[in-house]
């Protein structure tokens, strides 16, 4: 009489995480919600590109009280005001929700959890896909709009800043996700809640007095961001209408504190909760 098959070994939450990456990873970049990504990372573009035709023009593109607005300064703003304060969120929102949203309207998510692997690492897994799949889209448009808008004797000089400014919008990436694939895992549906969250509750708790700010992704985000972007008068007028912000240091410490706590929390919940695939 034959002996039964030896069951597989599972795999240790990083192999499998790995697995995962790899199976969701090409999936997800040519995926419909890809096309969105481009569209929205598509408009700073677009207004580089008409910045730089209409300074080619000899006229200058933008004026603040008279005086002209440097391409240093216009790609600052834009990091700040388009990437960090609408792209960045929109982006996380609609991946980190759909981290295992998907997979349970696809019903697929049967398959991945007969695997000898940890439910966690399935959630890990596809969250490290998101990372690498939005940072192939967004960096590509920040460079476009960066080497638009900069003028060329310029870059040198300003090349730090871009640096700071790529470090920042992987951090936003990475906490906005992870808050977001807590939110996909936890409610059945999750992406109005996270639409209240990103653009109702953080707006609201930025704009008023107090320390409900430190509750928020944007508020410590945003702590980091006058010291990525170019200083000049300008700017200087701008960042007064927020002069509330956490120290570095303590910025940094929050969006780190967000990132764990909340991933650690989506795959707990991935881990524990039962999952009911709609007939």
């Amino acid at each position: 009489m034959s002996e039964p098959a030896a069951r597989p070994a599972p795999l240790s939450t990083a192999a499998a995480a790995r697995r995962v990456f790899e199976l969701s990873f090409g999936e997800m970049l040519w995926s419909r919600r890809t096309i969105f990504m481009a569209l929205v990372v598509g408009g700073p573009v677009l207004l580089a590109i008409i910045f730089r035709i209409v300074e080619a023009f000899g006229a200058p593109a933008l004026r603040v009280n008279g005086a002209r607005v440097a391409g240093g300064s216009v790609f600052g703003v834009m990091i700040w005001m388009l990437y960090i304060r609408f792209i960045v969120p929109v982006l996380g929102l609609f991946y980190g929700t759909a981290l295992m949203a998907d997979e349970v309207e696809d019903r697929t998510l049967t398959y991945l959890f007969t695997r000898p692997i940890p439910r966690g690492a399935v959630l890990l897994g596809k969250y490290l896909a998101y990372l690498a799949c939005t940072s192939l889209v967004v960096l590509p448009s920040v460079m476009l709009t960066y080497f638009l808008t900069v003028p060329f004797a310029q870059v040198a000089s300003t090349f730090r800043s871009l640096v700071l400014d790529l470090a920042l919008l992987g951090a936003g990436l990475a906490v906005y996700g992870a808050v977001f694939a807590f939110v996909g895992a936890r409610l059945k549906r999750p992406l109005v809640s996270g639409l209240v969250f990103a653009f109702g509750w953080e707006q609201l708790a930025l704009a008023l007095p107090g320390y409900l700010r430190q509750f928020t992704v944007a508020h410590h985000l945003q702590s980091l961001v006058p010291h990525t972007m170019p200083a000049d008068s300008t700017l200087s007028a701008i960042q007064g209408l927020f002069r509330q912000t956490t120290s570095v240091p303590g910025a940094l410490a929050a969006l780190g504190l967000l990132l764990v706590v909340f991933l650690w929390l989506a795959m707990r919940t991935v881990a524990r909760r039962e999952y009911v695939l709609e007939q």
